[in-house]
């Protein structure tokens, strides 16, 4: 248990300050000072509240996933003991990925900053290029056997429309 509570501080600090907290939190508020423009229309709010919120959520469920089913770590260096195939993993390789990304652009729509959209764009190509470079290599030395059949079924960016089933995966992954 003790394991599992530092794994999730460990993931939430991570969250924060690490690569998370700098895309959303710290660059958009260095850039816009989260200076809404005024005499924004509702709508523009509610479509950038549902954006940010529904990014936020495979961030969340990555944390949660990663801890308890993966028993690691959102942080590459403290890896999960199993591969994650469970969840939004089973729709799509990246969905934490997915999901700071759409957060990012409903900030530049709340924001009108071009700047969030340049950053959005720059925050893509730096994933993108981590998981061509590190990520999946990565992955495919830690996970020999399980890796390279999950790399085959679900793609990297765009979701399936069903989610995949492993013949091999453990249920609760």
């Amino acid at each position: 248990m003790a394991s599992l509570r530092r794994s999730l501080v460990v993931s939430i600090l991570f969250a924060v300050f690490g690569g998370p907290g700098f895309v959303l939190v710290y660059i958009p508020w260095w850039m816009t000072r989260f200076r809404i423009p005024p005499g924004e229309p509702a709508w523009q709010w509610l479509i950038a509240a549902a954006m940010i919120l529904t990014g936020l959520t495979p961030l969340f469920a990555s944390m949660i996933r990663f801890v308890f089913v993966g028993r690691g770590t959102l942080v590459p260096g403290i890896p999960t003991e199993h591969l994650v195939v469970s969840g939004l993993y089973r729709y799509v390789r990246n969905p934490m990925y997915l999901g700071v990304l759409l957060s990012l652009a409903g900030e530049a729509v709340l924001l009108w900053s071009r700047d969030i959209v340049l950053e959005a764009l720059i925050a893509w190509l730096a994933t993108h290029l981590f998981i061509l470079v590190y990520e999946e290599p990565t992955l495919s030395r830690r996970y020999p056997g399980e890796y390279p059949s999950y790399k085959r079924n679900v793609p990297r960016w765009l979701p399936r429309l069903k989610p995949w089933v492993s013949a091999s995966s453990h249920p609760a992954r």
